[in-house]
C-alpha cells in the first residue's frame, strides 16, 4: 500500500487484488480507508488492474487513478469467468472477453473457491502487459497456471496434507479470506469436522468466529510468536460464538489431538492464521 517499502519502485503496472478489513490498527477501520492505503501505489501515467469491484471502494480507486491519469480497469469489468469445475486435481476455468473464448480449459493447480476472483486479475494483468510489449505466449500461460506450486513454492492455499481423515490447511486469516474457506470446506465430503484454529491479536477476531459453524469440534491454539493471541483467550471469545473445543498450549499439540480424535472419514481443517499453517507445515 501507501507506505510499503515496496512503493518506492515506478512499475509497469499497478495491480491491486481484494479489499478486506485487515490490519486495521495501520490501514484503518472502514475499506473505503484501506481502498485509500492500497491505491498509494497507483502511479502516473501507469495502468492499474484493480482484481475486485466493492461499492465502498471503486470510487476511492477511480478518483486516485484520475488524479495520476493511471488508465484504470476492473477485472470483473474485462472479463468472465464462463465455466469452472474440479477435475482431479485441478480447477478447470473457461475465461472469455466481449461475448468470445479467450481462454478454455484453463487448469489451475490452486484449487479453492478464491482462485475464481484470482484467476480475472491474473489473466487481466498478462492482457495489460502484452499490451505493453511483454512477450507472454498462451503457452506460458497455461503452463504457468497449472504449476504455481511447483514454479513458486506456494503452500497453504487450500492444501490436502493427508487423507482418512482428510487433513486441508488455509492461510485464511480474516472475514473475507475465511468465507472463502468455508465455501471450499460446504463442497468437501466429511463426517465429522475437527478445526484447529489459531489467531493473532490485531485481527478481527469476533468477526472471524461469527462465521465458523457450531456443529465443529475446536482445537484453540497459538503460533509461536509475541502477537499471537493465547489459546484461552480465544477459547473464550469462542465460546460467546457457541464455539466448542479446548484450548491448547501449542499448534503442534493442537493438531495431533485433533488428529487422534479424527475418524477416517473426518475432516480436519487447519488455519485462521498464516503462522498456524506455518507451523504444521
Amino acid at each position: 500500500g501507501r507506505l510499503d517499502s515496496t512503493n518506492i519502485i515506478t512499475p509497469e503496472l499497478s495491480v491491486i487484488t481484494n479489499i478486506s478489513l485487515d490490519h486495521t490498527n495501520i490501514l484503518g477501520d472502514t475499506l473505503a480507508e484501506i481502498a485509500f492505503e492500497k491505491a498509494g501505489i497507483i502511479k502516473k501515467n501507469i495502468p492499474v488492474v484493480i482484481g475486485e469491484k466493492h461499492p465502498d471502494t471503486i470510487n476511492v480507486f477511480k478518483e486516485k487513478a484520475q488524479a495520476e491519469n493511471a488508465p484504470i480497469y476492473f477485472a470483473e469489468d474485462e472479463l468472465v469467468i464462463e465455466s469452472s469445475s474440479i477435475k482431479d486435481t485441478s480447477l478447470i476455468i473457461d475465461i472469455s472477453k466481449n461475448g468470445e473464448d479467450l481462454f478454455s480449459n484453463l487448469a489451475l493447480d490452486l484449487t479453492g473457491t478464491y482462485q475464481q476472483k484470482n484467476i480475472l486479475t491474473v489473466i487481466q494483468s498478462i492482457l495489460k502487459l502484452r499490451e505493453l510489449g511483454f512477450i507472454i505466449n498462451d503457452e506460458a500461460i497455461y503452463k504457468g497456471l497449472k504449476n504455481v506450486k511447483a514454479i513458486t513454492g506456494l503452500q497453504g492455499r487450500w492444501q490436502t496434507l493427508a487423507k482418512n481423515p482428510l487433513i486441508i490447511c488455509d492461510t485464511g486469516h480474516n472475514k473475507a479470506g475465511i468465507t472463502e474457506v468455508l465455501k471450499n470446506i460446504k463442497n468437501t465430503n466429511y463426517q465429522k469436522l475437527h478445526i484447529v484454529i489459531g489467531m493473532v491479536k490485531d485481527k478481527d477476531i469476533d468477526g472471524v468466529l461469527a462465521l465458523l459453524p457450531e456443529n465443529a469440534l475446536y482445537y484453540f491454539c497459538q503460533p509461536n510468536l509475541e502477537r499471537a493471541l493465547p489459546s484461552i483467550e480465544l477459547a473464550q471469545i469462542a465460546a460467546k460464538h457457541n464455539l466448542k473445543g479446548k484450548a491448547f498450549v501449542s499448534v503442534q499439540e493442537a493438531f495431533q489431538n485433533a488428529k487422534e480424535n479424527a475418524n477416517d472419514n473426518d475432516l480436519i481443517f487447519v488455519g485462521g492464521s498464516t503462522f498456524v499453517v506455518a507451523e504444521i507445515l
